[in-house]
């Protein structure tokens, strides 16, 4: 009896000292982009081109979930509990059809799904979405490129490639979060205000 009772002591000990007295069991927090839907007018009168938005590519460490900060330019960390609740490529997909359509350039704005039924054919690269900890302050980076392609030639009708940098006020992942929701708004922007009506800049 008493070795069965030195046994539970001995168990219940080990229990106590891996949950932390207690349990300091810490849980992943998880983020979102929530980037603000602009208008969606109709498109003008004389309009009958279409453009399917292909999914942003981007390196494979912006991939794997967590958010990126770098403490120096050659450092590459991530935030082990704190995390993407969903790809931020597939946010920013999202955000950029939804901006073409407001645009009004293009009669059928869609996502791309392989089939050559479309005249157009946007691709975008998110190259950077990150925190940045080795200048003055605490930043963050959002740097994306795009082009534009004739569906039925290959070639390429536009072309543009952006960087904004926002400063982080409230210095936690939370306001990180927030800033990169501002600044991947602006970068989007910034991107998309180049785009040419259909056949503007083609031979």
């Amino acid at each position: 009896m008493k070795k069965l009772l030195s046994a539970l002591a001995l168990i219940l000990a080990i229990v106590t000292a891996l949950t932390g007295c207690g349990g300091k069991l810490r849980y992943p927090s998880y983020y979102t982009l929530d980037l603000p839907a602009p208008p969606d007018p109709p498109a003008p009168e004389g309009v009958r081109t279409s453009i399917a938005v292909r999914e942003f590519q981007s390196p494979g460490y912006l991939r794997q979930g967590p958010i990126v900060y770098r403490r120096t330019p050659e450092e590459v960390g991530f935030y082990e509990y704190h995390r993407w609740a969903a790809d931020p490529r597939a946010l920013v997909t999202s955000a950029v059809i939804d901006h073409l359509r407001a645009g009004g350039q293009f009669s059928m704005v869609s996502m791309y799904d392989g089939r050559p039924n479309n005249d157009y054919v946007f691709s975008g690269k998110l190259e950077n979405l990150e925190e940045v900890d080795y200048e003055s302050g605490v930043k963050v980076e959002v740097a994306m490129s795009a082009q534009i392609t004739k569906a039925a030639t290959g070639a390429t009708v536009w072309s543009n490639a952006v960087s904004e940098t926002g400063t982080v006020s409230q210095r936690n992942v939370r306001g990180v979060v927030s800033e990169m929701n501002r600044t991947v708004d602006l970068a989007i922007d910034k991107l998309l205000s180049t785009v040419p009506a259909p056949g503007a800049n083609e031979r």
